[in-house]
């Protein structure tokens, strides 16, 4: 029994060992297995810092405007507010948007809509200081914003409701007297090109947008401003035609919200700015028309 007791210390000894090793083991493969899932972390943080959106770099228009007179400070300062509103909303945008739509959604979506509703703020502005001094010209050529990639967050996020606010008031002034549609021009040929994608957009089962028709609810014309008012009624049917393609384009991009936010709002901005200069044309020679954009606003036929 004697001899018998050291072989079995010496067994014992060597499945302890074995255990232990075991043990060891498992320690290390949960250790790296640990590691692993920081790695992870930190990877997923490192995509998603790398997904970040951008921010809106637009031009500063407080300083390319000539002397403000008194009577048209408060205008002014309520329409460079108003500047900063909208590009609050563009980088909230960018934020609630982040992976729709194709290659060119930011431009399609935010940039240009943006640059529509600048477009029609600065030139409410050179309107009111043309009121009792020499109306500046050229400032509309600051309407054009660019994307900053992997810019920082976006601010005034609680200012939407303003914006809101300012897009309603986007038609009282005078904001057709600019080149406000200088951005659609040189499309007039799309006229007819209106009622072609129309029917494509019926084909292929997204719908066509239908808008009030403008000219009934024209007064009658003077002369003098005839010209004009036919060029905006052709820009007006450019414009829906233009609406219909991108209803053709974007097909399945974007969320429940796609199609008004990117395509019937921004339609109702520039039909807003449209009709506006038909009435300033009128009211340059005859009782200016008011209540015409009451028919900006379009739907969608599905």
């Amino acid at each position: 029994m004697s001899r018998a007791l050291p072989k079995y210390n010496k067994r014992r000894v060597l499945i302890a060992g074995g255990a232990a090793a075991v043990v060891l083991s498992g320690a290390v493969i949960v250790s790296n297995a640990m590691a692993g899932e920081g790695d992870s972390g930190q990877g997923a943080g490192g995509a998603a810092a790398a997904a970040s959106p951008g921010t809106v770099n637009c031009p500063d228009v407080a300083p390319s405007l000539p002397e403000i007179p008194a009577s048209a400070q408060a205008e002014i300062d309520r329409n460079l507010a108003l500047l900063d509103t909208q590009i609050a909303e563009a980088n909230q945008r960018l934020i609630d948007t982040v992976g729709q739509g194709g290659a060119n959604f930011v431009q399609n979506a935010i940039l240009g809509p943006l640059a529509d509703k600048r477009v029609a703020t600065i030139n409410r502005m050179a309107t009111a200081i043309g009121r009792t001094a020499e109306k500046p010209t050229g400032l509309d050529s600051l309407a054009t914003c660019t994307l900053n990639a992997g810019g920082g967050d976006a601010a005034g996020g609680d200012a939407a409701g303003a914006g809101d606010a300012g897009a309603g008031d986007a038609g009282a002034g005078d904001a057709g007297a600019g080149d406000a549609g200088a951005g659609n021009a040189g499309a007039g040929d799309a006229g007819d090109a209106g009622a072609g994608d129309a029917g494509a957009g019926d084909a292929s089962g997204v719908g066509t947008v239908n808008c009030p028709d403008v000219a009934p609810s024209l007064p009658e014309i003077p002369a003098s401003a005839q010209a004009e008012i036919d060029r905006n009624l052709a820009l007006l049917d450019t414009q829906i035609a233009e609406a219909n393609q991108r209803l053709i384009d974007t097909v399945g991009q974007g969320g429940a919200n796609f199609v008004q936010n990117a395509i019937l709002g921004p339609l109702a901005d520039k039909r807003v700015a449209t009709i506006n200069r038909m009435a300033t044309a009128i009211g340059r020679t005859a009782e200016k028309p008011t209540g015409l954009d009451a028919l900006a606003t379009c739907t969608l036929n599905n």
